[in-house]
């Protein structure tokens, strides 16, 4: 017996898969949003409500509260950036503007467009993450462990932002030869 996995199939695991990421980042980034101004303003031991990087959180914190205050920004972009890019990913499943008919249009050169800029920027974000933390080590912290804040991997984000620009410019080239195969008809 052969088993055949169609395309509808491998878009719907997809679609699925991109819902659990992006309400994921989304109870991340609003976790650290929380445990952010709860640690600010309401008690200090907050700090230690932090799942992942508690520790360092907990010595940035103790040595300076604005220090504190740039990490925590730095980590929320970042999550908030990844959750859009999901974002704009569930929205095109749903909104089906896409069509596999004739799949070089504007709608998908501005989704992966948009989606180039998104890692761009959040290759920005990490890997200004990275030089604070670097700066925070030059400054008498020990050094953080970037995976654990998650804002690591900055040139896996700018090499992702590349090759979707280089989709995009490909989309492009798409679209110009089927217009020209849209007017020879």
């Amino acid at each position: 017996m052969e088993i055949k996995i169609t395309t509808n199939q491998i878009l719907k695991v997809l679609q699925i898969l991109s819902w659990i990421i992006f309400i994921s980042l989304c109870v991340e980034a609003g976790g650290v949003l929380v445990n952010t101004v709860i640690t600010l303003f309401i008690n200090a031991h907050g700090v230690r409500n932090f799942s992942d990087g508690a520790d360092y959180l907990a010595r940035v914190y103790n040595f300076d509260q604005g220090y504190f205050l740039v990490m925590t920004s730095i980590i929320i972009i970042i999550t908030v950036l990844k959750s859009i890019i999901f974002y704009l990913i569930i929205k095109g499943f749903n909104e089906k503007k896409i069509s596999i008919a004739k799949p070089f249009g504007m709608e998908l050169n501005n989704f992966i467009l948009k989606e180039a800029l998104l890692a761009f920027a959040i290759g920005l974000f990490a890997h200004s993450g990275y030089k604070y933390s670097i700066w925070l080590t030059a400054q008498g912290l020990t050094t953080a462990n970037l995976q654990s804040l998650n804002i690591d991997g900055a040139e896996v984000w700018f090499f992702m932002a590349v090759i979707l620009f280089i989709i995009v410019q490909v989309v492009n080239k798409g679209i110009e030869i089927q217009k020209e195969n849209d007017l020879t008809i």
